[in-house]
């Protein structure tokens, strides 16, 4: 959309700390999604599995997480619609339709994650079932879902779910006397993939870098009222950079936790009980129960925001109404968990192994909507009068392919498992 309001990037002023403070809130929200059971999980499997050699995959997430976001922010700010909005105005309905189908099922794959990992933490603290725990949780979920404030209700929650999970595994990570910092420098440097890492590395990068976050950040932004001026002040930098740093924080730790703890006694992480063994040598016996809560607090927050994530984009791709508190979203996040429920109740595995596979399936929101993104930055119409975006528009070229590279391999072996876990495939 050509600058035709005399609009100056130039005049805009900078936000001060306090003002910018007050601005950020789509990233922290996001954050809160990012970090469910399944970024708990993966983390931790990447760590016990191949100690600090993967190490290294927290570079691109870094670079990857803040381009999908930049991108997407300053396409929104710049066009004046959110991103679905924007590749309908673009390249018509069913384009947006198809991105909004393909966003919706990634996060759908997620809420199922978080369905089991609620669950899980609910047997971890309760010894109870973890299929009647997972129902208790999702009860006090939808009361919640109908309740009036929506957006400032999981804002607050969600916070305060990201500080419990830092102080938990970062006082776990001091107690066991922290990393090598010899085998964590060769870990960040020496960049290749250990055998058998492809698919668990996938699940992680699919956690905590896809341009879901960005797209949706775009749509969160019309409820905390972002103008054009924020993308120049400071503000969507700032956010997006709390996002990732929160999510790097948290998992990274968590990656170490696993590293330090289980990869030295060869622990394969195949159920909850192994997640717990994360936090024994601080915890000791309440390392059980700290890790519930720790999952079902990551759950919950997750399965809060994630959900709504999913029908809100949904409700964008096919040009419904896709408010926090409209009927089509909330009526909606009841069937998709319903839904989302009976095929988790249905699974024959371990929840943690579902938390897992649900993850990697995440994956394919990337090389569906990525790719109207891609070619949106790369609008004339869209960036003319603001410059042309370099940096951006070729960062997001790089992590792209990367980002389409890994989907291809990981779930080339990935989905045949998964139909084999339900006895769909011999």
């Amino acid at each position: 959309m050509t600058n035709t309001d005399n609009f100056d990037p130039k005049s805009v002023k900078k936000l001060s700390a306090m003002e910018i403070i007050k601005r950020v809130g789509p990233g922290i929200i996001m954050t809160g999604i990012v970090i469910g059971p399944g970024n708990i999980t993966t983390s931790a499997m990447l760590g016990a599995n191949y100690g600090y050699d993967m190490m290294w995959i927290i570079i691109p997430i870094i670079l990857m997480a803040i381009i999908f976001m930049l991108v997407s922010y300053r396409i929104s700010m710049l066009t004046g619609m959110p991103l679905l909005h924007a590749i309908r105005h673009y390249y018509g309905n069913a384009a947006a339709a198809f991105c909004g189908v393909c966003l919706f099922l990634t996060c759908f794959f997620f809420t199922m994650g978080n369905v089991s990992g609620t669950g899980a933490g609910m047997h971890l603290i309760f010894g109870i079932d973890w299929k009647i725990g997972a129902a208790i949780m999702l009860v006090i979920l939808i009361i919640v879902y109908f309740a009036k404030n929506v957006y400032s209700k999981i804002e607050i929650g969600i916070t305060i779910c990201i500080i419990a999970m830092i102080a938990a595994f970062y006082i776990t990570l001091v107690g066991v006397g922290g990393p090598d910092w010899g085998k964590l420098g060769h870990g960040l440097t020496h960049w290749n993939f250990n055998n058998g890492s492809l698919t668990t590395s996938l699940a992680y990068i699919s956690t905590n870098a896809s341009v879901t976050a960005g797209i949706y950040g775009t749509y969160l932004g019309l409820e905390k009222k972002w103008k054009k001026e924020d993308l120049f002040n400071g503000a969507l930098l700032a956010d997006a950079i709390t996002h990732v740093v929160l999510v790097v924080l948290i998992s990274g730790a968590i990656v170490l936790v696993g590293a330090i703890v289980l990869n030295p006694t060869g622990t394969a992480i195949k159920a909850p009980a192994q997640l717990a063994e994360l936090l024994v040598p601080i915890m000791g016996n309440a390392a059980r129960f700290i890790m519930g809560i720790a999952l079902v607090g990551a759950g919950f927050s997750s399965l809060l925001g994630n959900t709504q994530r999913g029908v809100v984009l949904l409700g964008a791709g096919i040009n419904k109404d896709y408010g926090l508190e409209s009927k089509f979203v909330r009526y909606g996040c009841l069937v998709c968990i319903a839904v989302a429920t009976v095929i988790c109740f249905s699974y024959g595995g371990s929840p943690t192994q579902l938390i897992f596979i649900a993850n990697v399936l995440t994956s394919i929101a990337t090389p569906t909507a990525g790719f109207f993104i891609l070619r949106l930055i790369f609008r004339k119409d869209v960036n003319e009068g603001y410059g042309t975006p370099k940096v951006l528009q070729w960062g997001m070229v790089i992590c792209y392919v990367f980002a389409v590279i890994m989907t291809i391999s990981g779930l080339s072996t990935q989905i045949p498992n998964l139909l084999r876990s339900f006895g769909l495939l011999g």
